[in-house]
């Protein structure tokens, strides 16, 4: 499992992919623009970045130069340009790899996992330990204490996306945005509904928490109850 960041603007390419590759066991959180992509990079440190060129604000070039200049983190170049000088302008400005569009979720995961073994990166573990808290990211199965918990996918989903960023608080619209994949058009009710849910079968109220803290105002994290 590697923790992937998308940075690609078209909503229908970002859903799809962005399910693709949970699906395939990785941690995925995107952006639509590049200042966006550029935050989530510096705040939440990815394994790797997928970088689409055509941002509404940036051009994906500049968001690579603007990474390089204090990371190293692998960037694969996702594109529907597919000139060879353009390819190798990229890949000189520091890409670890360009592939162009359309492409699959499958191809997309066999390029992340070939670029982690180029640069020492790949993730061997497929499994997720907050406290007693368990999660099989490749199987999509969650233990407590040793016993299964019986979660919907979306409720899989959104306790994974949570339990990969322990101790962080995280907001309501960054959770209908990366879980849902729906920034607008839902309320926050939506992901009330579903941490209610999630706290029934952990165990637990949110009067009397154990893994999942609101707070008040701002959102919701995982922590360990220990």
């Amino acid at each position: 499992m590697a923790n992937v960041l998308l940075v690609e603007d078209d909503v229908t390419i970002r859903t799809a992919l962005v399910r693709g590759l949970r699906d395939r066991g990785h941690a995925v959180s995107s952006a639509a623009s590049a200042l966006d992509g550029l935050r989530l990079a510096l705040d939440n440190r990815p394994d790797l970045v997928v970088l689409d060129l055509g941002l509404p604000d940036l051009d994906g070039a500049e968001l690579l130069r603007m990474l390089r200049a204090v990371s190293r983190m692998p960037v694969i170049i996702a594109t529907a340009r597919d000139g060879e000088a353009e390819t190798v302008r990229l890949l000189d400005a520091g890409a670890d790899d360009y592939v162009v569009k359309p492409f699959t979720a499958t191809h997309l995961d066999a390029r992340i996992r070939a670029v982690l073994r180029r640069t020492g990166q790949e993730e061997s573990t497929t499994t997720i330990t907050v406290g007693g808290l368990l999660m099989d990211v490749r199987g999509r199965v969650a233990t407590l204490d040793g016993t299964p918990v019986e979660l919907t996918p979306r409720e899989f989903d959104l306790l994974l996306y949570l339990a990969s960023r322990p101790g962080r608080v995280v907001t309501k619209r960054e959770l209908l945005t990366e879980v849902w994949q729906v920034p607008y058009g839902m309320t926050d009710k939506t992901v009330d509904v579903h941490l209610s849910w999630l706290r029934k079968k952990l165990g637990e109220t949110a009067q009397e928490p154990r893994f999942l803290h609101t707070v008040r105002g701002v959102g919701v994290k995982l922590v360990d109850p220990s």
